[in-house]
Protein backbone atom coordinates (compact mmCIF):
# COMPACT_ATOMS: atom_id res chain seq x y z
CA UNK A 1 0.00 0.00 0.00
CA UNK A 2 1.25 3.75 -0.88
CA UNK A 3 0.95 6.39 1.69
CA UNK A 4 0.63 9.27 0.95
CA UNK A 5 2.14 12.76 2.19
CA UNK A 6 0.06 14.52 5.35
CA UNK A 7 -1.42 13.09 8.25
CA UNK A 8 -1.43 9.20 7.13
CA UNK A 9 2.23 8.99 6.13
CA UNK A 10 2.75 10.89 9.88
CA UNK A 11 0.71 8.66 11.43
CA UNK A 12 2.33 5.42 9.71
CA UNK A 13 6.21 6.75 10.60
CA UNK A 14 5.03 7.02 14.41
CA UNK A 15 3.75 3.56 14.66
CA UNK A 16 7.11 2.24 12.78
CA UNK A 17 9.46 4.96 14.71
CA UNK A 18 7.25 3.15 17.69
CA UNK A 19 8.26 -0.28 16.61
CA UNK A 20 11.95 0.21 15.58
CA UNK A 21 12.77 1.73 19.07
CA UNK A 22 11.31 -1.16 21.15
CA UNK A 23 12.44 -3.60 18.31
CA UNK A 24 16.54 -2.49 18.47
CA UNK A 25 16.19 -1.84 22.30
CA UNK A 26 14.69 -5.65 23.01
CA UNK A 27 17.71 -7.14 20.16
CA UNK A 28 20.10 -4.94 22.14
CA UNK A 29 19.44 -7.05 25.47
CA UNK A 30 18.06 -10.07 24.75
CA UNK A 31 20.41 -10.95 21.91
CA UNK A 32 23.58 -8.96 21.80
CA UNK A 33 24.31 -8.49 25.28
CA UNK A 34 24.47 -12.00 25.60
CA UNK A 35 26.22 -13.08 22.82
CA UNK A 36 28.87 -10.92 24.31
CA UNK A 37 28.81 -12.78 27.48
CA UNK A 38 26.81 -10.28 29.48
CA UNK A 39 23.39 -12.18 30.07
CA UNK A 40 23.24 -10.95 33.52
CA UNK A 41 23.41 -7.05 32.40
CA UNK A 42 20.77 -7.91 29.72
CA UNK A 43 18.36 -9.57 31.59
CA UNK A 44 18.65 -6.84 34.55
CA UNK A 45 15.58 -4.88 34.44
CA UNK A 46 13.63 -7.30 31.97
CA UNK A 47 9.92 -6.43 33.50
CA UNK A 48 10.53 -3.06 34.02
CA UNK A 49 11.64 -3.00 30.46
CA UNK A 50 9.03 -4.73 29.11
CA UNK A 51 6.06 -2.76 31.29
CA UNK A 52 7.23 0.33 30.22
CA UNK A 53 6.81 -0.80 26.75
CA UNK A 54 3.81 -1.67 27.13
CA UNK A 55 2.96 1.60 28.78
CA UNK A 56 4.33 3.94 26.24
CA UNK A 57 1.88 1.58 23.71
CA UNK A 58 -0.95 2.29 25.73
CA UNK A 59 0.08 6.06 25.58
CA UNK A 60 0.51 6.10 21.38
CA UNK A 61 -2.89 4.02 21.18
CA UNK A 62 -4.96 6.51 23.21
CA UNK A 63 -3.46 9.13 21.54
CA UNK A 64 -3.62 7.75 17.99
CA UNK A 65 -6.68 5.55 18.55
CA UNK A 66 -7.70 3.60 15.48
CA UNK A 67 -6.64 0.31 15.23
CA UNK A 68 -3.78 0.96 17.98
CA UNK A 69 -6.32 0.24 21.12
CA UNK A 70 -7.73 -2.81 19.01
CA UNK A 71 -4.07 -3.94 18.73
CA UNK A 72 -3.44 -3.62 22.64
CA UNK A 73 -6.99 -5.24 23.20
CA UNK A 74 -6.31 -8.17 20.58
CA UNK A 75 -2.89 -8.11 22.47
CA UNK A 76 -3.74 -8.46 26.02
CA UNK A 77 -5.69 -11.81 24.41
CA UNK A 78 -2.56 -13.24 23.11
CA UNK A 79 -1.09 -15.24 25.98
CA UNK A 80 0.34 -17.89 23.90
CA UNK A 81 2.79 -15.32 22.21
CA UNK A 82 3.10 -12.77 25.03
CA UNK A 83 4.62 -12.64 28.65
CA UNK A 84 2.21 -11.98 31.49
CA UNK A 85 3.72 -8.25 31.86
CA UNK A 86 2.70 -6.89 28.96
CA UNK A 87 -0.54 -8.46 28.79
CA UNK A 88 -1.10 -6.91 32.41
CA UNK A 89 -0.71 -3.64 31.26
CA UNK A 90 -2.82 -3.81 27.99
CA UNK A 91 -5.42 -5.48 29.75
CA UNK A 92 -6.83 -1.81 30.89
CA UNK A 93 -7.08 -0.20 27.45
CA UNK A 94 -9.94 0.76 26.83
CA UNK A 95 -11.33 3.42 23.59
CA UNK A 96 -9.85 6.32 25.23
CA UNK A 97 -10.45 8.99 22.30
CA UNK A 98 -12.46 11.97 22.43
CA UNK A 99 -15.81 12.58 20.72
CA UNK A 100 -15.71 12.98 17.24
CA UNK A 101 -17.55 16.34 15.71
CA UNK A 102 -21.33 16.24 15.16
CA UNK A 103 -21.22 17.74 12.34
CA UNK A 104 -19.10 15.30 10.32
CA UNK A 105 -20.83 12.74 11.69
CA UNK A 106 -23.53 13.72 10.56
CA UNK A 107 -22.64 14.29 7.40
CA UNK A 108 -21.50 10.66 7.06
CA UNK A 109 -24.94 8.96 8.64
CA UNK A 110 -26.75 11.00 6.09
CA UNK A 111 -24.85 10.34 3.48
CA UNK A 112 -25.29 6.99 4.03
CA UNK A 113 -28.62 6.69 5.28
CA UNK A 114 -29.85 8.66 2.20
CA UNK A 115 -31.79 11.70 3.80
CA UNK A 116 -31.25 13.88 6.71
CA UNK A 117 -31.26 12.94 10.21
CA UNK A 118 -34.54 14.69 10.31
CA UNK A 119 -36.46 12.71 8.31
CA UNK A 120 -34.79 9.46 8.69
CA UNK A 121 -35.40 9.80 12.88
CA UNK A 122 -38.06 11.13 15.55
CA UNK A 123 -35.34 12.40 17.21
CA UNK A 124 -31.88 12.07 17.37
CA UNK A 125 -29.82 13.12 20.66
CA UNK A 126 -26.43 15.02 19.37
CA UNK A 127 -24.58 14.11 22.78
CA UNK A 128 -22.49 11.02 22.25
CA UNK A 129 -23.95 8.05 24.47
CA UNK A 130 -20.52 6.32 23.98
CA UNK A 131 -17.02 7.27 21.64
CA UNK A 132 -15.10 4.60 20.87
CA UNK A 133 -11.55 4.22 18.44
CA UNK A 134 -13.90 2.92 15.25
CA UNK A 135 -16.77 4.51 15.85
CA UNK A 136 -19.58 7.21 17.96
CA UNK A 137 -22.81 6.13 19.31
CA UNK A 138 -26.09 8.36 19.89
CA UNK A 139 -29.49 8.03 21.21
CA UNK A 140 -32.75 8.09 19.00
CA UNK A 141 -36.38 7.72 18.60
CA UNK A 142 -37.53 5.78 15.23
CA UNK A 143 -40.88 7.30 13.38
CA UNK A 144 -43.62 5.80 13.99
CA UNK A 145 -44.08 4.16 10.84
CA UNK A 146 -40.44 2.62 11.19
CA UNK A 147 -41.35 1.73 15.03
CA UNK A 148 -44.67 -0.05 13.82
CA UNK A 149 -42.36 -2.11 12.01
CA UNK A 150 -39.74 -3.10 14.24
CA UNK A 151 -41.35 -3.30 17.41
CA UNK A 152 -39.17 -0.78 19.02
CA UNK A 153 -39.03 2.65 19.18
CA UNK A 154 -35.80 4.20 21.07
CA UNK A 155 -32.53 3.13 19.42
CA UNK A 156 -28.84 3.15 19.55
CA UNK A 157 -27.15 4.66 16.07
CA UNK A 158 -23.36 3.49 15.88
CA UNK A 159 -21.60 5.62 13.70
CA UNK A 160 -18.45 5.13 12.32
CA UNK A 161 -16.06 7.94 12.36
CA UNK A 162 -15.29 9.32 8.74
CA UNK A 163 -12.20 8.81 7.69
CA UNK A 164 -11.87 5.43 9.97
CA UNK A 165 -11.20 2.78 6.78
CA UNK A 166 -8.42 5.11 5.40
CA UNK A 167 -6.85 4.82 9.32
CA UNK A 168 -7.38 1.13 9.31
CA UNK A 169 -5.65 1.26 6.20
CA UNK A 170 -2.85 2.96 7.50
CA UNK A 171 -2.45 0.98 10.52
CA UNK A 172 -2.73 -2.40 8.79
CA UNK A 173 0.25 -1.47 6.64
CA UNK A 174 2.25 -0.46 9.50
CA UNK A 175 1.78 -4.01 11.42
CA UNK A 176 2.35 -5.90 8.30
CA UNK A 177 5.66 -3.83 8.24
CA UNK A 178 6.03 -4.74 11.39
CA UNK A 179 5.13 -8.51 11.31
CA UNK A 180 7.50 -9.41 8.26
CA UNK A 181 10.70 -7.48 10.05
CA UNK A 182 9.84 -10.23 12.84
CA UNK A 183 9.46 -12.97 10.30
CA UNK A 184 13.50 -12.29 9.42
CA UNK A 185 13.95 -12.69 13.11
CA UNK A 186 14.75 -16.65 13.35
CA UNK A 187 14.31 -16.88 17.49
CA UNK A 188 10.84 -15.18 16.88
CA UNK A 189 9.58 -16.90 14.00
CA UNK A 190 10.01 -20.26 15.66
CA UNK A 191 7.75 -19.24 18.48
CA UNK A 192 4.91 -17.07 16.37
CA UNK A 193 4.15 -16.81 12.67
CA UNK A 194 3.86 -12.92 12.92
CA UNK A 195 2.48 -12.34 9.60
CA UNK A 196 0.15 -14.85 9.83
CA UNK A 197 -1.06 -12.95 13.45
CA UNK A 198 -1.27 -9.79 11.27
CA UNK A 199 -3.74 -11.28 8.93
CA UNK A 200 -5.47 -12.79 11.58
CA UNK A 201 -5.87 -9.23 13.09
CA UNK A 202 -6.95 -7.50 9.63
CA UNK A 203 -9.08 -9.64 8.93
CA UNK A 204 -10.86 -9.25 12.22
CA UNK A 205 -10.69 -5.39 12.08
CA UNK A 206 -12.20 -5.64 8.90
CA UNK A 207 -15.57 -7.31 9.75
CA UNK A 208 -15.68 -5.22 12.59
CA UNK A 209 -16.03 -2.02 10.62
CA UNK A 210 -18.21 -3.42 8.39
CA UNK A 211 -21.78 -2.78 10.32
CA UNK A 212 -23.74 -5.02 8.42
CA UNK A 213 -21.34 -8.17 9.82
CA UNK A 214 -22.44 -7.15 12.57
CA UNK A 215 -26.30 -6.59 12.36
CA UNK A 216 -25.85 -9.77 10.94
CA UNK A 217 -24.29 -11.54 13.87
CA UNK A 218 -27.18 -10.16 15.96
CA UNK A 219 -30.15 -11.60 14.01
CA UNK A 220 -28.15 -15.35 13.97
CA UNK A 221 -27.74 -14.15 18.07
CA UNK A 222 -30.98 -13.73 18.11
CA UNK A 223 -32.57 -16.80 15.81
CA UNK A 224 -30.58 -19.11 18.19
CA UNK A 225 -31.83 -18.05 21.48
CA UNK A 226 -35.51 -17.43 19.89
CA UNK A 227 -38.01 -18.31 22.47
CA UNK A 228 -35.90 -18.56 25.08
CA UNK A 229 -36.75 -16.48 27.53
CA UNK A 230 -33.64 -16.39 29.60
CA UNK A 231 -32.41 -13.92 26.43
CA UNK A 232 -32.85 -11.01 25.22
CA UNK A 233 -30.91 -9.26 21.65
CA UNK A 234 -31.43 -5.95 20.37
CA UNK A 235 -33.64 -6.08 17.34
CA UNK A 236 -31.95 -3.94 14.18
CA UNK A 237 -33.89 -1.30 12.22
CA UNK A 238 -32.66 -2.32 8.52
CA UNK A 239 -34.08 0.21 7.22
CA UNK A 240 -31.74 2.61 9.28
CA UNK A 241 -28.75 0.94 8.72
CA UNK A 242 -25.78 0.64 6.63
CA UNK A 243 -21.88 -0.58 6.37
CA UNK A 244 -21.20 2.12 8.61
CA UNK A 245 -24.18 3.42 10.43
CA UNK A 246 -26.21 0.59 12.45
CA UNK A 247 -29.20 1.24 14.41
CA UNK A 248 -30.18 -1.25 17.40
CA UNK A 249 -33.20 -1.41 19.50
CA UNK A 250 -31.89 0.29 23.00
CA UNK A 251 -31.99 -2.52 25.59
CA UNK A 252 -29.97 -0.81 28.53
CA UNK A 253 -31.12 -2.24 31.88
CA UNK A 254 -29.08 -3.25 35.21
CA UNK A 255 -25.57 -3.82 34.18
CA UNK A 256 -24.57 -7.29 34.98
CA UNK A 257 -21.77 -6.56 37.38
CA UNK A 258 -24.07 -4.35 40.01
CA UNK A 259 -24.62 -6.07 42.61
CA UNK A 260 -26.16 -3.46 44.65
CA UNK A 261 -29.14 -2.50 42.02
CA UNK A 262 -29.40 -6.82 41.30
CA UNK A 263 -30.47 -7.33 44.41
CA UNK A 264 -32.28 -3.76 44.82
CA UNK A 265 -34.30 -4.81 41.91
CA UNK A 266 -34.98 -8.42 43.80
CA UNK A 267 -32.71 -10.43 41.57
CA UNK A 268 -30.22 -12.67 43.58
CA UNK A 269 -26.64 -12.27 41.80
CA UNK A 270 -25.64 -16.17 42.36
CA UNK A 271 -28.81 -16.73 40.18
CA UNK A 272 -27.97 -14.59 37.33
CA UNK A 273 -23.75 -16.34 37.89
CA UNK A 274 -25.65 -19.57 36.99
CA UNK A 275 -27.56 -18.62 34.32
CA UNK A 276 -25.07 -16.69 32.88
CA UNK A 277 -22.65 -20.10 32.69
CA UNK A 278 -25.24 -21.74 31.56
CA UNK A 279 -26.24 -19.40 28.65
CA UNK A 280 -22.77 -19.46 27.65
CA UNK A 281 -22.03 -22.88 27.50
CA UNK A 282 -25.40 -23.57 25.39
CA UNK A 283 -23.71 -21.07 23.01
CA UNK A 284 -20.42 -22.90 23.04
CA UNK A 285 -21.45 -26.82 23.45
CA UNK A 286 -24.84 -26.45 21.44
CA UNK A 287 -25.12 -23.62 19.32
CA UNK A 288 -21.72 -23.52 18.23
CA UNK A 289 -22.05 -19.90 17.79
CA UNK A 290 -20.76 -17.68 20.49
CA UNK A 291 -20.60 -13.98 21.76
CA UNK A 292 -16.75 -13.82 22.06
CA UNK A 293 -16.42 -10.43 24.09
CA UNK A 294 -19.42 -11.13 26.92
CA UNK A 295 -17.52 -8.81 29.58
CA UNK A 296 -19.83 -6.41 32.26
CA UNK A 297 -20.24 -3.91 29.25
CA UNK A 298 -21.94 -5.55 27.00
CA UNK A 299 -24.38 -7.40 29.44
CA UNK A 300 -27.59 -6.46 31.29
CA UNK A 301 -30.06 -8.11 33.41
CA UNK A 302 -33.25 -6.76 32.51
CA UNK A 303 -35.90 -7.61 35.04
CA UNK A 304 -39.03 -9.10 33.65
CA UNK A 305 -42.81 -10.68 35.31
CA UNK A 306 -40.96 -12.94 38.09
CA UNK A 307 -37.49 -13.07 37.35
CA UNK A 308 -34.91 -11.72 34.41
CA UNK A 309 -33.73 -12.06 31.23
CA UNK A 310 -29.98 -11.62 30.71
CA UNK A 311 -29.47 -8.84 27.29
CA UNK A 312 -26.69 -9.13 25.15
CA UNK A 313 -25.27 -6.32 23.20
CA UNK A 314 -22.50 -5.54 20.57
CA UNK A 315 -21.87 -8.53 18.18
CA UNK A 316 -18.58 -7.24 16.39
CA UNK A 317 -16.53 -10.35 18.04
CA UNK A 318 -18.44 -13.36 17.35
CA UNK A 319 -16.80 -16.88 17.69
CA UNK A 320 -17.95 -20.29 16.19
CA UNK A 321 -16.66 -23.52 16.80
CA UNK A 322 -16.08 -25.56 13.28
CA UNK A 323 -16.86 -28.86 12.53
CA UNK A 324 -12.88 -29.47 12.55
CA UNK A 325 -12.52 -28.24 15.94
CA UNK A 326 -15.05 -29.89 17.59
CA UNK A 327 -14.14 -33.67 15.94
CA UNK A 328 -10.17 -32.42 17.45
CA UNK A 329 -11.64 -32.09 20.86
CA UNK A 330 -12.97 -35.34 20.69
CA UNK A 331 -10.35 -36.97 19.59
CA UNK A 332 -8.59 -35.68 21.96
CA UNK A 333 -11.02 -37.54 24.84
CA UNK A 334 -10.12 -40.63 22.79
CA UNK A 335 -6.44 -40.27 22.92
CA UNK A 336 -6.44 -39.08 26.68
CA UNK A 337 -8.75 -42.14 27.93
CA UNK A 338 -6.69 -44.80 25.55
CA UNK A 339 -3.36 -43.33 26.81
CA UNK A 340 -2.27 -42.73 22.99
CA UNK A 341 0.75 -40.15 23.63
CA UNK A 342 1.08 -40.40 20.15
CA UNK A 343 -2.42 -39.96 18.84
CA UNK A 344 -2.89 -37.37 21.56
CA UNK A 345 0.50 -35.10 20.02
CA UNK A 346 -1.48 -35.62 16.29
CA UNK A 347 -4.91 -34.35 17.84
CA UNK A 348 -2.49 -31.34 18.86
CA UNK A 349 -1.24 -30.96 15.68
CA UNK A 350 -4.62 -31.23 14.52
CA UNK A 351 -5.71 -28.85 16.23
CA UNK A 352 -3.01 -26.13 15.22
CA UNK A 353 -1.43 -26.20 19.03
CA UNK A 354 1.65 -27.74 17.76
CA UNK A 355 4.31 -25.81 15.12
CA UNK A 356 5.61 -28.77 12.84
CA UNK A 357 8.81 -28.42 14.95
CA UNK A 358 7.80 -29.76 17.88
CA UNK A 359 9.66 -32.50 19.02
CA UNK A 360 6.66 -35.11 19.40
CA UNK A 361 8.40 -37.79 21.23
CA UNK A 362 9.48 -35.56 24.07
CA UNK A 363 5.48 -34.93 24.13
CA UNK A 364 4.53 -38.48 24.56
CA UNK A 365 7.79 -39.46 27.05
CA UNK A 366 5.89 -36.22 28.85
CA UNK A 367 2.64 -37.82 29.16
CA UNK A 368 3.75 -41.06 29.97
CA UNK A 369 5.30 -40.06 32.88
CA UNK A 370 2.32 -37.92 34.22
CA UNK A 371 0.29 -40.73 33.81
CA UNK A 372 2.26 -43.28 35.36
CA UNK A 373 2.91 -40.79 38.09
CA UNK A 374 -0.23 -39.78 38.71
CA UNK A 375 -2.84 -41.30 36.85
CA UNK A 376 -4.15 -43.08 39.99
CA UNK A 377 -4.34 -40.66 42.48
CA UNK A 378 -7.87 -39.03 43.33
CA UNK A 379 -9.01 -35.38 43.01
CA UNK A 380 -9.43 -34.78 46.64
CA UNK A 381 -5.66 -36.65 47.34
CA UNK A 382 -3.89 -34.01 44.93
CA UNK A 383 -5.60 -30.98 46.72
CA UNK A 384 -3.64 -32.57 49.77
CA UNK A 385 -0.44 -32.63 48.07
CA UNK A 386 2.47 -30.65 49.87
CA UNK A 387 3.14 -27.71 48.17
CA UNK A 388 6.96 -28.60 47.40
CA UNK A 389 5.51 -31.95 45.48
CA UNK A 390 3.53 -29.37 43.31
CA UNK A 391 6.33 -27.35 42.96
CA UNK A 392 8.77 -29.60 41.93
CA UNK A 393 6.33 -31.25 39.42
CA UNK A 394 6.00 -27.87 37.97
CA UNK A 395 9.39 -27.29 37.77
CA UNK A 396 10.11 -31.00 36.12
CA UNK A 397 6.82 -30.84 33.83
CA UNK A 398 7.79 -27.03 32.68
CA UNK A 399 11.62 -27.66 32.24
CA UNK A 400 10.46 -30.37 29.70
CA UNK A 401 7.59 -28.51 27.80
CA UNK A 402 8.40 -24.97 27.72
CA UNK A 403 10.79 -25.45 24.64
CA UNK A 404 7.65 -27.06 22.54
CA UNK A 405 7.02 -24.44 19.87
CA UNK A 406 3.26 -23.67 19.70
CA UNK A 407 0.36 -21.28 18.87
CA UNK A 408 -3.32 -21.50 19.78
CA UNK A 409 -5.20 -21.32 16.63
CA UNK A 410 -7.82 -17.74 16.60
CA UNK A 411 -11.43 -19.78 17.02
CA UNK A 412 -9.28 -22.49 20.13
CA UNK A 413 -8.16 -19.34 21.68
CA UNK A 414 -11.64 -17.36 21.49
CA UNK A 415 -12.99 -20.27 23.53
CA UNK A 416 -10.48 -19.97 25.88
CA UNK A 417 -11.25 -16.71 26.23
CA UNK A 418 -15.22 -17.08 26.83
CA UNK A 419 -14.75 -19.68 29.08
CA UNK A 420 -12.41 -17.58 30.88
CA UNK A 421 -14.58 -14.31 31.16
CA UNK A 422 -17.47 -16.73 31.78
CA UNK A 423 -15.47 -18.00 34.75
CA UNK A 424 -14.48 -14.49 36.16
CA UNK A 425 -17.80 -12.99 35.51
CA UNK A 426 -20.12 -15.52 37.41
CA UNK A 427 -17.08 -15.42 40.02
CA UNK A 428 -17.79 -11.71 40.76
CA UNK A 429 -21.73 -12.33 40.86
CA UNK A 430 -21.22 -16.00 43.37
CA UNK A 431 -17.77 -16.14 45.49
CA UNK A 432 -19.11 -20.28 45.97
CA UNK A 433 -19.20 -20.55 41.59
CA UNK A 434 -17.69 -23.94 40.29
CA UNK A 435 -17.63 -23.57 36.73
CA UNK A 436 -16.62 -27.40 36.33
CA UNK A 437 -20.28 -28.05 37.95
CA UNK A 438 -21.30 -25.51 35.35
CA UNK A 439 -19.24 -27.38 32.52
CA UNK A 440 -20.24 -30.89 33.00
CA UNK A 441 -23.74 -30.87 31.46
CA UNK A 442 -22.99 -29.46 28.49
CA UNK A 443 -19.36 -31.29 28.03
CA UNK A 444 -21.15 -34.82 29.09
CA UNK A 445 -23.29 -33.68 26.18
CA UNK A 446 -20.72 -33.75 23.24
CA UNK A 447 -21.11 -37.67 23.70
CA UNK A 448 -24.52 -37.41 22.41
CA UNK A 449 -23.50 -35.15 19.16
CA UNK A 450 -23.43 -36.51 15.80
CA UNK A 451 -25.94 -39.41 16.30
CA UNK A 452 -23.98 -40.91 19.21
CA UNK A 453 -21.13 -40.91 17.02
CA UNK A 454 -18.72 -40.05 19.98
CA UNK A 455 -19.99 -42.51 22.07
CA UNK A 456 -19.58 -45.44 19.24
CA UNK A 457 -16.27 -44.04 18.63
CA UNK A 458 -15.51 -44.48 22.73
CA UNK A 459 -16.82 -47.99 22.62
CA UNK A 460 -14.55 -48.61 19.97
CA UNK A 461 -12.06 -47.75 22.11
CA UNK A 462 -12.81 -49.99 24.71
CA UNK A 463 -10.47 -52.50 24.32
CA UNK A 464 -7.50 -50.51 23.24
CA UNK A 465 -8.15 -48.81 26.54
CA UNK A 466 -7.97 -51.64 28.42
CA UNK A 467 -5.32 -52.80 26.69
CA UNK A 468 -3.23 -49.71 26.85
CA UNK A 469 -3.82 -50.03 30.39
CA UNK A 470 -2.35 -53.22 30.97
CA UNK A 471 0.67 -52.67 28.87
CA UNK A 472 1.64 -49.11 30.56
CA UNK A 473 4.41 -50.35 33.07
CA UNK A 474 5.85 -52.40 29.74
CA UNK A 475 6.12 -49.46 27.70
CA UNK A 476 7.69 -46.89 30.25
CA UNK A 477 9.93 -49.89 30.90
CA UNK A 478 10.67 -49.70 27.77
CA UNK A 479 10.92 -46.17 27.43
CA UNK A 480 13.30 -45.87 30.18
CA UNK A 481 15.44 -48.87 28.63
CA UNK A 482 15.41 -46.71 25.48
CA UNK A 483 16.06 -43.55 27.15
CA UNK A 484 19.21 -45.52 28.94
CA UNK A 485 20.31 -47.13 25.59
CA UNK A 486 20.77 -43.62 24.14
CA UNK A 487 18.18 -44.47 21.55
CA UNK A 488 16.29 -41.40 22.67
CA UNK A 489 17.03 -38.46 22.89
CA UNK A 490 15.80 -35.15 24.28
CA UNK A 491 16.86 -32.40 22.11
CA UNK A 492 15.77 -28.95 23.94
CA UNK A 493 16.74 -26.06 21.16
CA UNK A 494 19.37 -23.61 22.50
CA UNK A 495 17.57 -20.46 23.32
CA UNK A 496 19.14 -17.45 24.70
CA UNK A 497 18.49 -17.19 28.79
CA UNK A 498 16.53 -13.79 27.33
CA UNK A 499 13.79 -15.52 26.24
CA UNK A 500 12.88 -17.59 29.02
CA UNK A 501 10.42 -15.82 30.85
CA UNK A 502 8.62 -15.93 27.06
CA UNK A 503 9.45 -19.90 27.19
CA UNK A 504 7.56 -20.20 30.93
CA UNK A 505 4.57 -18.27 29.28
CA UNK A 506 4.57 -20.55 26.38
CA UNK A 507 5.13 -23.51 28.98
CA UNK A 508 2.64 -22.51 31.62
CA UNK A 509 0.34 -22.24 28.56
CA UNK A 510 0.75 -25.95 26.86
CA UNK A 511 -0.06 -26.94 30.39
CA UNK A 512 -3.36 -25.20 30.74
CA UNK A 513 -4.18 -26.92 27.34
CA UNK A 514 -3.62 -30.13 28.60
CA UNK A 515 -5.81 -29.30 31.64
CA UNK A 516 -8.67 -28.50 30.11
CA UNK A 517 -8.48 -31.63 27.81
CA UNK A 518 -7.60 -33.80 30.62
CA UNK A 519 -10.59 -32.30 32.74
CA UNK A 520 -13.35 -31.86 30.06
CA UNK A 521 -12.20 -35.90 29.20
CA UNK A 522 -12.81 -37.01 32.86
CA UNK A 523 -16.22 -34.67 32.43
CA UNK A 524 -16.88 -36.80 29.52
CA UNK A 525 -16.19 -39.95 30.75
CA UNK A 526 -18.24 -39.98 34.10
CA UNK A 527 -21.46 -41.12 32.97
CA UNK A 528 -20.36 -44.05 31.53
CA UNK A 529 -16.96 -44.74 33.74
CA UNK A 530 -17.21 -42.96 36.80
CA UNK A 531 -13.38 -44.22 37.94
CA UNK A 532 -11.91 -43.05 35.00
CA UNK A 533 -13.87 -40.04 35.11
CA UNK A 534 -12.31 -39.12 38.83
CA UNK A 535 -9.11 -40.23 37.29
CA UNK A 536 -8.58 -38.23 34.47
CA UNK A 537 -10.10 -34.94 36.37
CA UNK A 538 -7.82 -36.09 39.18
CA UNK A 539 -5.01 -36.26 36.75
CA UNK A 540 -5.87 -32.34 35.28
CA UNK A 541 -5.00 -30.60 38.29
CA UNK A 542 -1.04 -31.70 37.98
CA UNK A 543 -0.62 -29.68 34.29
CA UNK A 544 -3.11 -26.79 36.38
CA UNK A 545 -0.64 -26.86 39.20
CA UNK A 546 2.36 -26.30 36.64
CA UNK A 547 0.46 -23.11 34.70
CA UNK A 548 -0.26 -21.64 38.62
CA UNK A 549 2.70 -22.18 40.51
CA UNK A 550 5.07 -21.61 37.77
CA UNK A 551 3.19 -18.46 37.34
CA UNK A 552 3.78 -17.52 40.70
CA UNK A 553 7.33 -18.40 40.70
CA UNK A 554 7.79 -17.30 37.53
CA UNK A 555 6.78 -13.86 38.56
CA UNK A 556 8.51 -13.98 41.96
CA UNK A 557 12.48 -14.65 39.98
CA UNK A 558 11.44 -11.78 37.45
CA UNK A 559 11.12 -9.19 40.64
Amino acid sequence: MRIDDGPGRRRYRRILRFATRHLVENWWFELALPRLGLSRLGARGRVRRWQRAAREFHGLAADLGGLMIKVGQFLSTRLDVLPPEVTRELEGLQDEVRPERFADLRALAEAELGMPLSLAFAQFDETPLASASLGQAHRARLLPEDAAETGFTDVVVKVQRPDIHAIVAIDLAALRRVAGWLSRVKLVSRRVDAPALAEEFARTSLEEIDYLHEAQNADRFAEQFAGDPRVRVPGVAWERSSRRVLTLEDVGAIKVNDLAALRAAGIDPSTVASEFAAVMFDQLFVHGFFHGDAHPGNLFVTPVDGGFALTFIDFGMMGEIPDSLRTGLQQFLIAVAARDGRRLVATMRDLGVLLPSADTRELERIMSALFARFGGIAFTELQNLDERELRGFADEFGETIRSLPFQLPENFLLVIRTVSLTSGLASTLDTDFNIWNAVEPYAAQLLLDERGGLLRSLAREAVSLLGSTARLPKRLDELVTRVEDGEVSVESPRLDRTLRRLERTAGRLVSAVLFTGLLVSGVLARPSDEVLGWVLMGTSALPLAHAVLGGLFAGRSGR
